[in-house]
């Protein structure tokens, strides 16, 4: 009887010090508001599992973010859970390497690193094609022809993210073949992917400020688009599609009709730009099951446990490339995202993704 009090004595003190165990969670800003909510959901889903967890915001400053990493180096995570903004976080990535703290590398990859071993993500080049396709169904190109072409201008996401390219890449494989075919003309830069570095660069917008996106729309409809009027406009996200659509609002060419308009990550204002006949699409990347996923991940990879993620798959084929750094591939998880326009504008709802106020505003 006392060898068994003593047996649970053990297995309750490892219970307790395992739960005592920190998770640092680095996001890279706030001012995209997937990444607020993100932080908040990846604590929780750590609190559940009875881990300590602490997060940060780096506020689109690298520099920042090593500085809170580098803390919960200090406080002795042995867990980082990292939403990077550039390259300059592989010295602190690093040093958790050399302390043995797992790295998973969260919605963006941390490129030119061979210092970690996961990354955990949606499939972002579908994201790309959800896009595309979303333009296709708006502008009904399947009916157009070459003697009345539609115009499109072209927008991507941060160069220093990698995530930008694939997103970029998928949409382009979509819209290709209409561009090819004179059905579809590019209006301003023209990247055939972003493999083209010179022209993406010109297309690209910078740390995904919505206020450097404004200001290249406002530019190119006084210059290369005075000219004719935009069909559509790709664009990678939801912040930097409504940043578009106010500056298209201000033009008197379309205060009646606006461009079909992409975008991701189904952000409420975009919602109910959706429901409002502003933005044309979103996608759907239900963030709090990349939130859930990462923190399995990490509690399983302490654990030493084999790696069973529901509703993620282990990135295979093609696919793998999303996990390449450009020093090694990594460990890639892919979750599914999914395309929202107004005939479908309740999945984000019905996920629970909105708070009861904006789920009942959406509703009405």
């Amino acid at each position: 009887m006392k060898k068994l009090f003593l047996v649970l004595l053990c297995l309750a003190v490892a219970g307790l010090s395992f739960g005592q165990t920190l998770i640092g969670i680095a996001m890279p800003e706030t001012h995209v508001q997937r990444w607020v909510k993100d932080g908040n959901s990846l604590k929780a889903e750590a609190e559940k599992r009875g881990y300590r967890a602490e997060v940060q915001w780096g506020n689109a400053d690298q520099n920042q973010q090593n500085q809170q990493i580098q803390s919960f180096l200090t406080q002795g995570a042995k867990a980082l859970i990292i939403g990077n903004i550039n390259t300059g976080v592989n010295s602190v990535v690093r040093e958790a390497a050399k302390d043995k703290v797992v790295v998973i590398a969260y919605d963006r990859i941390i490129q030119d690193s061979k210092d970690y071993d996961y990354f955990i993500t949606f499939n972002n080049y579908k994201v790309g094609t959800l896009q595309g396709q979303g333009i296709v169904k708006g502008l009904n190109l399947a009916s157009a022809t070459a003697a009345n072409p539609k115009y499109i201008t072209l927008f991507a996401g941060s160069p220093t993210d990698d995530n930008a390219n694939f997103f970029f890449n998928g949409a382009m494989d979509v819209l290709r073949p209409y561009i090819r075919s004179g059905v579809l003309k590019v209006v301003g830069p023209h990247p055939d992917s972003a493999k083209d570095k010179a022209n993406f660069n010109r297309i690209a917008t910078e740390g995904w400020y919505a206020n450097i996106a404004k200001a290249r729309m406002e530019n190119l409809l006084n210059n290369e688009a005075r000219n004719v009027t935009l069909d559509a406009v790709l664009a990678p996200n939801d912040t930097l599609a409504r940043a578009i659509i106010e500056a298209l609002k201000a033009d008197a060419k379309y205060r009646a009709k606006l461009p079909v308009v992409s975008g991701q990550d189904a952000e409420f204002d975009s919602i109910m730009s959706i429901k409002n006949g502003e933005q044309y699409m979103t996608v759907f990347k239900d963030t709090a099951k990349l939130a859930e996923a990462a923190i399995l991940l990490a509690d399983q990879v302490l654990k030493k446990q084999k790696v069973s993620i529901p509703g993620a798959v282990l990135a295979s084929g093609d696919l793998k490339a999303i996990g390449n750094t450009g020093a090694k591939v990594v460990i890639t998880y892919l979750l599914d995202p999914i395309s929202v326009d107004r005939t479908n504008i309740l999945v984000p709802v019905n996920a629970g993704f909105y708070d009861a106020t904006q789920s009942a505003r959406i509703r009405q």
